[in-house]
């Protein structure tokens, strides 16, 4: 398997950015190979945001926000999980007001075994995103799939394949697939949001990037994840792997990261993936 990243500035809401894939898939992309896609990228550029700093905490929601995160996740589930000790260090620095708000998002939206997470929960991240705004999953990712496949038929005649993938983890063991996401492709199970989590962190099962949706790709599930997992490690972490490292590596606080921060990084949103010796529909 080899694969090439695609180097391209932040896409901001509105962004064509079909067209861009069409392009590379043109100039670059050979007929049989995979194009991988950054569901968040796509979500951004659909603009498929929500401003959390309008969102006004309650005392009880700051309590539960502390208790959950400087104190559960910093000193019990996130050593329990194997966390690296600058995560668990940034969880015990957790901005409690702010928390709380994405929080409360969290908890609206995506339910209460996702909300228990320490991050992106139900998909909502705020990784790579500025100010306050947390990035909600796609909601047809499917759609969208099928939709660049057959543009980039139209207009190359090329037969290649498309998969969106979540950096967000999914877990292996032996032909059980399962994730902390509430969507995945078939053959992975969400599993119950933190549950699914802990469980795949605690018992070392397979860790790959989580396929969310996949067109013209007749692989088996383990080698879509594998391809996902690839392509994630060939893209790199953009700006950051985390909200908290983007905001160190621009001296500032999370939410005081700016768009003209994040178009100043070269971003990877795209990853050509040639599985040799396979043939895709």
């Amino acid at each position: 398997m080899i694969g090439k990243a695609i180097k391209t500035r932040y896409w901001l809401p509105g962004e064509d950015y079909i067209r861009y894939i069409v392009v590379i898939a043109d100039k670059i992309a050979e007929n049989g190979d995979i194009i991988v896609i950054s569901e968040k990228a796509i979500s951004i550029a659909h603009g498929n945001l929500i401003d959390e700093s309008k969102i006004k905490p309650s005392i009880f929601s700051m309590i539960i926000t502390f208790i959950l995160m400087r104190i559960i996740w910093a000193y019990i589930l996130g050593p329990l999980c194997r966390f690296k000790l600058k995560t668990i260090n940034f969880l015990r620095n957790y901005p409690i007001k702010e928390g709380a708000a994405h929080k409360e998002i969290c908890l609206k939206i995506a339910g209460p075994l996702q909300a228990l997470k320490h991050y992106s929960e139900g998909g909502i991240d705020l990784t790579n995103t500025p100010y306050s705004y947390a990035c909600l999953p796609l909601l047809n990712p499917q759609e969208i799939a099928d939709k660049i496949r057959k543009k980039i038929f139209e207009e190359t005649g090329k037969n290649i394949g498309v998969i969106i993938v979540d950096s967000d983890k999914s877990y292996s063991f032996r032909n059980l697939h399962i994730t902390s996401r509430p969507k995945a492709i078939k053959g992975i199970k969400p599993f119950m949001g933190i549950i699914g989590f802990v469980l795949g962190r605690a018992l070392r099962w397979k860790i790959r990037a989580t396929p969310i949706a996949v067109s013209g790709v007749n692989l088996t599930v383990d080698e879509i994840l594998d391809i996902a997992d690839f392509a994630d490690k060939v893209r790199g972490s953009g700006a950051g792997a985390t909200a908290w490292e983007i905001a160190e590596r621009f001296g500032v606080k999370p939410n005081e990261v700016t768009w003209r921060m994040l178009l100043s990084i070269k971003h990877k949103p795209i990853v050509i993936v040639r599985v040799l010796g396979k043939w895709r529909k």
